[in-house]
């Protein structure tokens, strides 16, 4: 038994989906701009590198759009959303910035970033500015890390001393494969992407 009395299967992994694909992680929206073109892309594999000096990290696969911007320009941001915009990090994950402008598909707005010019998107309780200082390839991904030179935050979602106050930013998780899971307004919501897309869609031509 293991040591919260489940019983642990001793099998040996052929690859990382066998069980990172079910364990929950923060998933984040990454932004990106070069040349006026502009993307958003969900991101739940990233992490802080250094406090003194503060870096930060993404993972982002060199197949993705996102990849193509950063590698150009150099900079990114990470924005990291409350529960109530968990199908909107969901539908970004879903499709190409190379087929649409995901900012117009979906409604995303924009706040004026303070250092760099990516895109800080306004329901944020928190985003940072980040400008390239390494890119290392890591078998499929690369691992851009950045000086955080900006950070953005919201003074509701946070108390005096810094930590985040759930009732008013809480976390969205990938689970994987696809879903996602958020506790929103008392409700506890289990998204699947290819969903969320057609409705955050609809959502946002309600509002044009």
């Amino acid at each position: 038994m293991g040591p919260l009395g489940l019983n642990l299967l001793n099998k040996k992994a052929k690859g990382l989906a066998d069980v990172l694909g079910y364990y929950p992680m923060m998933a984040t929206i990454v932004t990106s701009r070069h040349r006026g073109t502009r993307n958003a892309m969900a991101v739940a594999w990233h992490a802080i590198v250094s406090m003194k000096p503060p870096a930060y990290g993404v993972s982002i696969s060199p197949k993705r759009f996102t990849h193509d911007l950063i590698s150009k320009s150099r900079k990114f941001a990470v924005n990291f959303m409350p529960a109530k915009e968990a199908e909107l990090i969901a539908a970004v994950g879903g499709c190409s910035g190379r087929d649409m402008d995901k900012f117009e598909e979906f409604g995303i707005e924009e706040s004026k970033p303070l250092v760099l010019d990516v895109p800080i998107l306004k329901h944020a309780y928190l985003a940072i500015e980040c400008k390239v200082f390494s890119k290392l390839r890591c078998g499929d991904h690369d691992w851009f890390v950045g000086d955080v030179v900006a950070t953005h935050w919201s003074g509701e979602a946070f108390d005096k001393s810094g930590h985040v106050r759930l009732r008013k930013a809480t976390p969205v998780a990938y689970l994987g494969f696809d879903h996602y899971l958020a506790v929103s307004m008392g409700r506890t919501l289990h998204l699947v992407r290819k969903d969320c897309i057609s409705h955050v869609k609809r959502k946002a031509s309600r509002h044009t």
